[in-house]
């Protein structure tokens, strides 16, 4: 008796871009049915960066850089932009999520985006839950011990989530699927074994 294929393994970065607060991110790994976070936080920017637009920016680019190299994702998703804002803001935002596709481009990382409805109405079952509704469907979906802090971050978890639960819908009628940017690289074995066996708790990144 044959045994059954194995699952194909999948990791996704989810960012939550911000105008002005944390910018969350996190790591999804799913196996089958199987998803756990491997990593998730929040960039906090310094008073002395945020002076600057550029320098604020530069962080943003730097984190994720170094998340793709550190984690290898298969794949980005990132929030897209709420038509309600105002325009200061949503082109602050454009901003944020501009570097965001800057560094997935850079990696060879495809980038998925999704809209703030559409990724609550993924996790929590409809489009107007709050945060505190995210963060603890969040943690169910993914059978974490703790809800995951600070809400940026879980936000970030969610938007990954929400690309899981997208591409395995399409994956199964076989609709095609176009990324905003990026082509998938071919990435080492080794590399992802090693990453695969590193998982860190939740934390608030700051750069000065």
């Amino acid at each position: 008796m044959q045994n059954a294929p194995r699952a194909r393994r999948i990791r996704i970065l989810g960012i939550d871009p911000a105008a002005a607060g944390p910018t969350g991110y996190g790591i999804v790994e799913a196996e089958g049915r199987k998803c756990r976070a491997l990593h998730f936080g929040a960039l906090k920017v310094s008073e002395k960066r945020k002076e600057s637009v550029g320098a604020a920016l530069e962080a943003v680019h730097d984190l994720i850089c170094s998340l793709i190299q550190e984690f290898s994702p298969d794949a980005l998703a990132v929030e897209s932009i709420f038509s309600a804002l105002n325009v200061k803001t949503a082109l602050r935002l454009a901003e944020v999520r501009g570097v965001v596709l800057l560094a997935a481009s850079q990696h060879q990382v495809e980038v998925f985006s999704y809209a703030p409805r559409e990724i609550k109405a993924s996790v929590a079952g409809y489009g107007n839950a709050d945060k505190r509704q995210v963060q603890r469907m969040v943690r169910a979906l993914l059978a974490m011990t703790e809800i995951p802090e600070p809400s940026d971050a879980a936000d970030a978890l969610a938007v990954a989530m929400c690309h899981l639960q997208t591409d395995a819908v399409r994956t199964r009628f076989g609709t095609a699927v176009i990324p905003l940017s990026g082509k998938s690289a071919s990435r080492s074995t080794s590399a992802r074994a090693a990453a695969a066996t590193q998982t860190t708790p939740s934390r608030i990144s700051s750069l000065r």
